[in-house]
């Protein structure tokens, strides 16, 4: 949520953070914004799409080596061009861009107030940047210790950048619990909340940790903590392509992620699982497997789709390994006094790493003596780095909103992770650990064979594009399938959609049935296989039009439903891996099918950095 570009250096800054904020728009924001300074601060931004800023800047004085640029997703204030960032300081010297929230803004506010400032837009961004001022006109100081003071009477969470009209040389940046990255060129420094504008430019790249000032000239950077201690730079190399950010000759990038899922699997499983030795390699759960192994519980702490994910892991995991498994929303979590005991393990699931309900949660967690395991996406993120162990995804950059690849990698990171607890506390057999492994080995060919369908896929899309509302049902580890295709329907059609357990179905849902409901169900061959007919039957009474994700040449349900969405044969606690392809398809074509932008869903913002 909100993007955050900034570029020093030789280059003209303006092309570079233009460029920058469109790489950065599947982060989901409603306005957008540039500072640059050159004989002075100038400022542009405008409400809607960086196409939008675009337009409005031409004609102007965009020259300047040093520059700040923003897509801000709406918290305090309306989206307008005067709740835009960058924000301009009282006496216009300087210009702020900020993602996060200030908790405490309100109380600055009335401070500022008092004191004679007049604000000139609705966010808690202009409250701290005049309280900056404040304090830097008051105490003599300089920008950079005027920001030390700031934050240290902060509440919440920020990145943010400031450049100053007066040292057209320097950068300031500080970040507590967002995301930001500094590559590092020659001559020159890029800052971004991720690596997707920096990549083409350079892949050495310093991750900045909470609590630290950046002071950033075109040949220097320095890092500093709140106590002005010097910190000594980590910088790292980028595991990643330009090609990995664009369409590649796809419509979307949505429709581009959903393909790529074969691809991403096997790099997930590669280097990890073999089958032929019957091994599983994990470096950062063996090294603590003594305490993953006899954790007396395990809470699995997430958001959105990696909640369900979290769900499907609850299956497997009680299944293989025999420990109590709990899911808990991070949002809910965080916020009531959970019972933890040291030594139980939480698994924090995040796409990017920055999720901040998951964030504190686990920190919260942290402090009463559990075990962290991260499961993330985005290498050097915070989740990865307060965690205990873990281990990384590898699905690449995940440009559409809606996570699908994310979503299978996690998956099969969560079961290869149970399947080395289950074989270290010998709770599963010697045949079943190898079928297994064997099972999981084959999914990126069953993956591939599963997109194959997307013709006919599509065609079943096109007759329920229109429809209102969907119910998506599933008994096992399908139904948190059935959830996620639920939510997927949700986020890119617009349509509202269910997820229930099937047997929960004539508890209260059954009730919506008609002629005009369309009910997925996800009914792959498995120990539910006969109950879930039966459900089946129930919605063919009342008239319900039935759409199944079925096993190849199950008959049974061919011939009772109106449509059917085939997968390949597989074992049931890997079946969920695949049978959520046609229900990322399916979703995808009825989102296209209605002239939505799929990729950018309305409202909604990639990476959630504030609560």
């Amino acid at each position: 949520m909100c993007g955050i570009v900034a570029y020093i250096g030789h280059r003209q800054a303006y092309p570079v953070i233009v460029k920058g904020l469109k790489r950065l728009e599947y982060r989901g924001y409603d306005s957008a914004g540039i500072a640059l300074v050159n004989h002075g601060l100038k400022l542009y931004k405008k409400k809607g799409k960086v196409a939008n800023l675009e337009e409005s800047t031409l004609g102007q004085d965009l020259e300047g080596h040093i520059g700040i640029g923003h897509t801000r997703w709406a918290t305090h204030g309306e989206p307008s061009d005067r709740n835009a960032h960058p924000h301009r300081s009282a006496n216009g010297k300087l210009a702020m861009i900020h993602n996060g929230i200030i908790e405490n803004y309100a109380s600055l506010k009335q401070e500022l107030i008092k004191k004679g400032y007049q604000f000139h837009s609705d966010t808690d961004t202009e409250v701290l940047l005049y309280f900056i001022e404040d304090i830097q006109k008051n105490n003599s100081s300089t920008l950079e210790e005027a920001l030390r003071i700031a934050l240290k009477r902060v509440v919440g969470a920020y990145v943010i950048v400031l450049i100053d009209e007066d040292n057209p040389d320097t950068l300031i940046a500080a970040r507590k619990g967002s995301p930001l990255v500094i590559g590092i060129g020659k001559g020159e420094h890029f800052l971004a909340s991720d690596a997707s504008p920096i990549i083409e430019y350079t892949k050495e790249v310093v991750y900045v940790n909470d609590y630290e000032i950046a002071i950033i000239k075109a040949d220097e950077l320095i890092l500093k903590n709140l106590g002005n201690e010097r910190q000594t730079p980590f910088i790292q190399k980028l595991d990643l392509e330009l090609a990995a950010i664009e369409k590649g000759g796809y419509d979307h990038f949505m429709l581009k992620e959903i393909f790529e899922q074969p691809h991403t699997i096997y790099d997930c499983l590669r280097g990890r699982l073999d089958a032929a030795q019957g091994t599983i390699t994990m470096s950062g759960i063996q090294n603590n497997m003594e305490l993953i192994k006899n954790a007396n519980r395990i809470l699995i702490i997430a958001c959105g789709t990696s909640w369900h994910a979290g769900l499907v892991a609850e299956y497997v995991i009680e299944e293989l390994c025999r420990i109590p498994v709990e899911v808990e929303y991070a949002s809910e979590f965080r916020y009531r006094n959970p019972i933890i005991h040291k030594g139980d393990m939480i698994i924090a699931i995040s796409q990017s790493g920055e999720t901040a309900d998951t964030l504190v949660a686990i920190e919260r967690a942290k402090e009463q003596g559990a075990v962290i395991l991260g499961i993330v996406n985005v290498v050097g993120s915070s989740i990865s780095r307060i965690s205990h162990a873990g281990a990384y995804t590898h699905a690449g950059p995940e440009i559409g909103v809606a996570s699908t690849k994310a979503f299978t990698a996690q998956l099969t990171v969560l079961t290869m992770v149970a399947l080395m607890i289950a074989k270290e506390r010998n709770t599963i057999s010697h045949d079943r650990y190898i079928h297994l492994l064997n099972e999981l080995n084959e999914v990126p060919e069953k993956v591939k064979h599963a997109l194959e369908n997307a013709d006919h896929i599509k065609a079943v899309a096109l007759k329920y594009k229109d429809v209102s509302d969907a119910l998506f049902l599933g008994r096992g580890y399908n139904f948190p399938i059935a959830l996620e295709g639920a939510l997927k329907l949700k986020e890119i059609s617009y349509i509202h959609a269910e997820g229930y357990p099937a047997a929960e179905m004539k508890h209260g849902p059954i009730a919506l049935v008609d002629e005009s409901l369309p009910v997925v169900f996800v009914a792959t061959k498995d120990t539910y296989h006969q109950k879930i007919i039966s459900n089946i039957q129930e919605i063919k009474a009342r008239k319900g039009k039935v759409i199944a994700v079925i096993t190849e040449g199950d008959e049974t349900i061919t011939e009772m439903a109106d449509d059917v969405l085939p997968i390949p044969e597989a074992d049931e606690l890997i079946a969920p891996i695949i049978s959520t392809i046609p229900l990322q398809l399916l979703s995808y074509y009825i989102g296209v099918a209605r002239g939505f932008d799929v990729d950018k869903p309305r409202n909604l913002a990639k990476s959630v950095t504030v609560e």
